[in-house]
């Protein structure tokens, strides 16, 4: 075995229901992995939670076992475990005591749609209306970023309140608050942030890749509490003791849509759809900033390091993908697991004219209603649980095509296409393993659809980060389109033009029933 096969590099992914530590061998073959669940905390209607102490143990035992299963199999991953790169949940938004360590409230989830309040009062107050900041930071005002959490955690939380004033607040995402705690904590912990987190806050500037001046005095928001941003990849500081592992680099961080695109090798021209609690759809622009007419957010793509250049990007983000098939088995019980809704669905070749729409706490991109509320419509006495299996499937596809179209209009003829002048949708995720969804995404966007090798390419994408910040990768390698086709699967749209447009048309119909539903009285 050679010197490199028995180097290594861990990946954390923080996600929204979840925590898993993977570990990478020179060729990305994972050699040991471990994944934990955790607390999905709901308050009130509208409102999601976490326990961010939680997330932090979780992390803990994902490295521990994950560890202890590469060197059962034989991996010296003692020795030959050489970064760490990190990708997480964007937008959850945390407030911590910087002398004890300890949140001061539990974080608020990018989901959780408490804030709307908040914004409709910025709105009102701000000249440019909900497009206030557009131009500076990319994002319309909107309770999906975490500025708006913060000004409601400063608004609401006394302990919150009496932490700033006394200089011993800290505020961050969740990978600002893993780096702090794995860097030391309490006892020297780095505060940092990495630009493609910064940039869904509502807070950055996109040129010059800084906190925005005008935009903290605007919101009142104090720059002491927030962290340093750093590029993608970098050597950001060394794990502490107290962990499973120590002294180890700690060299990329990404949130996990921009991980995702690095994992993909997305170039500019090149899209991917991540399918998870929500579906996060990302084209990169290159190095140009394009602002949406289409009800798009811009965004980073990534900059893989200090130097490197800043690859932009135009994003949809869909609110509830995955977690509409959660529902049918929390809250119906139509399934008893998710894997379960691929064979059901299949039951059935259409969903019998049932259309489903999933705004449960309103509607992102391209729509961004957050009056909206969920839908299902078109139910006859024919209808069984196999149809409305099926159009929970399609509304998640819909969903990704309302936000690819927009791209189309927004990008023009940018988009790279294949020999065949085809668009080519990348797709990463827990949910693609269902060979339905996959078909039935292809069949809408009448486009091919790319399921890569290993389909969690957010964790890989952040090992990749950290990888190269050290050398144990090259840019060529990683972003090496032969490489990344090998054992990958294609589906092509097998439904004609006409019935496609037919099933749009319906859709769009059943959108517009879920507007101005949020005050209906009980």
């Amino acid at each position: 075995m050679s010197k490199q096969e028995e180097m290594y590099i861990g990946s954390i992914d923080q996600g929204t229901t979840s925590t898993r530590f993977i570990i990478y061998d020179h060729s990305v073959r994972p050699i040991g992995s471990h994944q934990v669940e955790f607390t999905q905390i709901y308050p009130e209607a509208g409102w999601v939670e976490h326990d961010a102490m939680e997330i932090l143990e979780s992390v803990r035992v994902c490295i521990g076992k994950a560890l202890d299963k590469a060197t059962a199999d034989g991996h010296n991953v003692d020795s030959g475990l050489k970064a760490i790169g990190l990708t997480n949940q964007r937008e959850t938004t945390l407030v911590w005591s910087k002398s004890t360590g300890c949140p001061l409230y539990n974080a608020i989830v990018w989901m959780d749609a408490r804030t709307s309040s908040v914004c409709r009062k910025l709105e009102k107050e701000l000249s440019g209306g909900k497009t206030h900041f557009l131009e500076k930071c990319g994002l319309p005002i909107s309770p999906y970023f975490s500025a708006v959490k913060l000004l409601w955690l400063l608004e609401n939380v006394d302990a919150v309140k009496e932490a700033v004033k006394s200089g011993d607040a800290l505020f961050g995402t969740i990978d600002t608050w893993l780096i702090w705690n794995l860097t030391g904590g309490v006892k020297g912990g780095l505060h940092v942030t990495d630009v493609s987190n910064a940039s869904r806050t509502m807070l950055m500037n996109l040129k010059t890749l800084e906190w925005d001046k005008s935009i903290l005095e605007t919101l009142k928001v104090p720059g002491a509490i927030l962290p340093k941003i750093v590029s993608n990849s970098e050597v950001i500081g060394k794990i502490s003791a107290g962990w499973p592992i120590t002294g180890i680099p700690i060299s990329g961080c990404l949130g996990d849509q921009h991980a995702a695109m690095v994992g993909q090798a997305c170039g500019k021209g090149e899209a991917k759809s991540t399918y998870g609690t929500g579906a996060f759809i990302l084209l990169n622009t290159g190095e140009e900033i394009i602002t949406s007419k289409h009800g798009l957010l811009t965004t980073l793509a990534f900059k893989l390091g200090p130097k490197a250049p800043t690859n932009y990007a135009l994003e949809g983000s869909i609110a509830i993908a995955g977690a509409a098939v959660q529902w049918l088995r929390d809250s119906l019980g139509i399934i008893r697991s998710a894997s379960e809704i691929e064979d059901l669905a299949a039951q059935v070749d259409s969903t019998g004219g049932v259309y489903f729409v999933p705004a449960f706490n309103g509607l992102f991109a391209p729509w961004w209603r957050d009056d909206a509320r969920g839908v299902c419509i078109g139910i006859t006495r024919f209808t069984s649980k196999c149809h409305i299996a099926r159009a929970v499937l399609e509304s998640i596809c819909f969903q990704v095509k309302d936000v690819l179209d927009s791209m189309h209009r927004d990008s023009g003829e940018k988009e790279v296409k294949n020999d065949k002048g085809e668009f080519v949708l990348r797709v990463d995720g827990g949910a693609t393993v269902n060979n339905l969804l996959m078909q039935i995404q292809a069949d809408l966007l009448g486009s091919p659809v790319f399921r890569p090798k290993y389909i969690e390419t957010t964790a890989l994408g952040a090992a990749y980060a950290a990888g190269l910040a050290i050398g144990f990768w090259k840019e060529d390698e990683i972003f090496d389109k032969k490489e990344k086709s090998k054992n990958a699967i294609v589906f092509r749209p097998i439904i004609d033009e006409e019935l496609r447009k037919k099933k749009e048309a319906s859709w769009v119909k059943a959108v517009a029933r879920t507007f101005d539903l949020a005050n209906l009285s009980l």
